[in-house]
């Protein structure tokens, strides 16, 4: 047990060091001119350009702005891919009909179907929503397929013998044996809608963080560019940490395991 314990507070001690370490090193550089600061800047004029950004309530606004369109588009990727996902697996026949497609449009990169998007649903924030949703359906679609595909074949007896019904099948045997492949494709897509959002915002958008990014490469306002960067790693870290608190809680077997 002390063993243990000894190891955990080694280990948060470097995860907090590390970065710390990064970040004194990047200052020591710029203030010994080894980094160009006209490119790189440096972390204390960094944090210099973030105070008024959070004053004048710029970022607050931009963030959630981004927040929501990120949150909608991987909801409208997320839930599609789960049910396909499942039913790819569950069914022969769906996988046969299906997965050749899926094999075909997922290594198409999504920003390179961007102006068809634009086209398609204009510049308004459908646009930006279904070109997230996109790239999150194909990571969540692709993994739900394989945790079904894994589940053990014994599961899927037991459940025939018992005379299960399809629906008795999605919800008590393919739902929860997938569900630590599905986490997976949620953590995948929620990177995945972070990087899109941030297309979306930088070709179409009058704000959000991507727009931010765009605005200060116009202005060359290096300290704001990396600012923005800063919040999109901030925000990567709190959704991660997010899912896995719900994955805890929703696949406790996996944590015993």
């Amino acid at each position: 047990m002390a063993k243990s314990l000894h190891s955990n507070v080694v280990t948060n001690t470097l995860s907090v060091l590390s970065p710390l370490s990064l970040l004194l090193v990047w200052e020591a550089c710029a203030r010994v001119g080894f980094v160009d600061t006209r490119l790189l800047s440096s972390p204390t004029q960094i944090f210099q350009s973030l105070l008024p950004l959070l004053g004048s309530g710029e970022l607050l606004y931009n963030t959630l702005v981004s927040m929501q369109r990120v949150l909608l588009g991987f909801v409208a990727g997320a839930v599609p891919g789960i049910l396909l996902g499942m039913s790819m697996g569950i069914s022969p026949l769906v996988r046969s009909a299906v997965e050749p497609m899926i094999q075909a449009t997922y290594p198409i990169p999504k920003l390179a179907i961007m102006p068809l998007i634009l086209l398609i649903f204009g510049l308004g924030e459908t646009s930006k929503v279904f070109t997230i949703g996109i790239g999150v359906f194909y990571l969540v679609v692709i993994n739900t397929m394989a945790g079904v595909l894994h589940i053990e074949k014994i599961y899927m007896d037991v459940a025939k013998n018992f005379g299960a019904s399809r629906l008795d099948f999605y919800l008590t045997v393919a739902f929860p044996g997938a569900l630590p492949m599905i986490f997976t494709g949620l953590k995948l897509g929620m990177g995945m809608a972070l990087i899109l959002v941030v297309a979306a915002e930088m070709s179409a958008a009058k704000a959000g963080v991507g727009w931010m990014i765009w605005r200060a490469y116009d202005m060359f306002a290096i300290e704001q560019m990396f600012v923005a960067l800063i919040v999109l790693s901030v925000l990567g870290y709190v959704f991660s940490i997010f899912l896995d608190i719900l994955e805890r809680w929703v696949v406790p077997w996996k944590q015993r395991a």
